[in-house]
Order: C-alpha cells, then structure tokens, then sequence
C-alpha cells in the first residue's frame, strides 16, 4: 500500500511539473497564435503518459487559461502581459508595448478629500485625519479591467492631482500635474479575489489577483501617496532582474 501511495503522490507531482511548463510556455508566447501542441506531441515533447497530460490541461482549463474546442484543438484564451518591475516603479520610461505606457484608461470610482484613515496616516508619516486626496479607479484595457487601484495622497501634491484630467494611467497622471517623486517602494502578495473585487476586475470569486501596497515619496524621501492595488493575476504578471556584481556582494 506504502508503495502505491508513493506512486500516486508521484504521479500527482508529475502533473504538476507539466501544468507548470505548459503554463509558462503558454504565458511566454511560446505557442503561435496561442494553438497548443497535440496531445501526442505534448506527451513526446515531456515524455508524459497520455493521462498525465490529459490531466495536466485540464487544471490550467479550470484555471481559464486554454480552451478545447472539438476538431480544432487547444488554444489560449489570453496571454498576459509582462511588465518589468522597474516599469512598475514609474522611474524609468516603460517601452512601447507596456501598459503603462498610456495604453489603459481609468474608470473613475472616487475622486474626493477625505480625512487620512489611521493606517494610510501610520504609512505615510503624518497624524490620523490628516487631509489628503483619495483617488480610486479601475484601470481598463480595450475595455477590459485589468486593476482596481486606491490612492491616498497628501497635499501639496494632492491637489495637483484633483485639478487635473485622469486620461490614461497614474504616473502619466502624475507627469501631466507637475507631481515629480523621488522614491517608488511595492509590498507585493497574493490573495483570491473577493465578491467585491472579482465584481469590478470582471472575475470569479476566488481567481487569484496579485494585491500590492506601494508608497511614492518625493525627492527628499517624503512619503506623499499610499496605493493599494488589485491586479488580475491572468492578465499582468511582472518582470524583474537582478545583475550579481562578484566581490560585492557585502
């Protein structure tokens, strides 16, 4: 019986490893035009038994990532996009395919002044019920949502973002209100998705979203905006490198 349970877990793990290599080559665009190899070709290309690839697609099918059609085959239902991290940050100019090179537009949720709430005051180094702005918008590509976004930022800078149009994302935003910063930090997790947000982002209560805090400073290391957002984990995954410099590493 021992035996057979090691067999199975296994097997269970082979499964895994696959659904793991499909999906990345499935994210990466490793597949033309999203059609994916046959089950014949999947089992050669892995050395996998029919029934472990069978299993395989079906736990990135549940997971909405590929479609079956019958006579037509396999295909990906959507590629996400990669965005590099210091993308993300707003510190460098993010290149012409990035989302966040002006190619969302925000649906605006709130635009209004409030009293800063304990924690964003906590966050952002000023006393509770400190005025600042809070700016919160979904952010949509060809009309789809992508995230959901919650801003909180303190005057001066607050004001020059009330006053001025929100057209594409929030550092073209910031650039276009004369809002310079020195400073971009992210806390980054993962959690699934609650009726509330799965409603907004257009998804199923409990698919995966990447939940991120981040906090803006200015060029003097003052903490000025506070962000919680809430990003389709299917639609937005993130890039980052590290370059190892030997001899200093101390």
């Amino acid at each position: 019986m021992r035996t057979q349970h090691r067999r199975g877990e296994g097997r269970a793990h082979d499964v895994r490893r696959l659904r793991d290599m499909i999906r990345a080559a499935v994210q990466g665009g490793s597949y033309p035009g999203g059609q994916l190899p046959t089950e014949a070709e999947l089992m050669a290309a892995h050395g996998a038994s029919r029934a472990t690839v069978r299993e395989a697609l079906s736990l990135l099918r549940a997971e909405g990532l590929i479609e079956r059609t019958q006579g037509i085959g396999t295909h990906a239902v959507v590629r996400p996009a990669d965005e590099k991290l210091v993308e993300a940050h707003g510190v460098i100019r993010p290149d012409q395919h990035s989302l966040l090179n002006r190619r969302t537009r925000p649906r605006l949720l709130d635009r209004s002044e409030i009293a800063a709430p304990a924690l964003v005051a906590d966050r952002l180094g000023v006393p509770a019920g400190t005025p600042c702005l809070r700016l919160e918008y979904v952010a949509l590509h060809q009309e789809e949502p992508i995230w959901l976004a919650t801003n909180y930022a303190l005057f001066p800078e607050a004001a020059r973002l009330r006053d001025s149009p929100f057209v594409t994302d929030w550092y073209a935003l910031m650039a276009e209100a004369g809002v310079e910063f020195g400073q971009s930090e992210f806390i980054i997790g993962a959690e699934p998705a609650d009726p509330l947000v799965a409603a907004v982002l257009g998804i199923a209560p409990g698919a995966p979203v990447l939940v991120t805090e981040q906090t803006i400073a200015d060029a003097a290391g003052r903490p000025f905006d506070l962000a919680f957002v809430h990003i389709r984990a299917d639609r937005f995954r993130f890039v980052s490198r590290g370059t190892r410099f030997p001899g200093r590493e101390a």
